[in-house]
């Protein structure tokens, strides 16, 4: 497994790959980050809601 990864590295395709592989992953940190602070945001909305309600 170690040998294969570093054979994709050598190679074209494999930095390629590694591109992808970094562009993913920045990608992922900034859904995520996005998700959390919508998802807390809405938490506070609807517990706003919820208490004016009662």
């Amino acid at each position: 497994m170690v040998s294969f990864l570093r054979g994709l590295w050598r190679e074209k395709e494999g930095q390629d790959i590694a591109e992808y592989a970094v562009m993913l992953a920045v990608i992922l940190v900034l859904v995520v980050g996005t998700l959390r602070l919508i998802g807390s945001n809405a938490n506070t909305a609807f517990s706003s809601v919820a208490s004016t309600l009662q």
